[in-house]
């Protein structure tokens, strides 16, 4: 059907023109995509419940974190160390604690100038206020290059605390 042209007048259409059509959305198979449903927003009840375990997830991080990279309970570090002869090296190890009345025990060892691990050693630390200064001789197979401290804790083996030898 042709449309009746309109009228003549100032601004209005002109013989040949046509109504601009209405703009439809394509129509989309609904068995293969589902349907154009609006989204439903997540209850309230489920939300929290997101909220929450994110919440104890950050948590956690934060706790794990901070016992990682957090300060150290125990810190030993090498302040001096000798070589004494051709299979020996005396070292000096200071030891700070977050709790000076209990014993600990620091691992110090000695390299080659390679790089090379030479000799290793456990020193028990006493109990005792403050900063902790204790001297031990290493033994070593080839000549020592340097005297080092490679970590203390708090769990002292039993043959240091009972002043038994190990056997075996």
């Amino acid at each position: 059907m042709d449309r009746a042209p309109a009228p003549a007048s100032g601004g209005g259409k002109t013989a040949g023109e046509r109504l601009p059509e209405p703009v439809t959305h394509p129509q989309i198979p609904q068995d293969r995509y589902g349907s154009r449903a609006k989204a439903t927003r997540p209850r309230p009840g489920r939300r929290w419940l997101l909220y929450a375990v994110v919440l104890v997830a950050l948590v956690g991080v934060s706790i794990i974190g901070y016992r990682n990279l957090g300060s150290a309970p125990i810190e030993g570090k090498q302040v001096a160390f000798e070589i004494i002869d051709d299979s020996s090296v005396r070292i000096v190890v200071e030891v700070e604690r977050d709790e000076p009345q209990r014993p600990a025990v620091c691992v110090v060892r000695s390299r080659a100038k390679s790089g090379e691990e030479i000799g290793r050693k456990e020193v028990l630390i006493q109990p005792a206020d403050g900063v902790t200064r204790q001297e031990t001789v290493l033994r070593t197979s080839p000549q020592p290059a340097t005297g080092e401290v490679y970590g203390c804790t708090y769990n002292v083996p039993e043959y240091l605390s009972t002043h038994t030898r190990p056997t075996g």
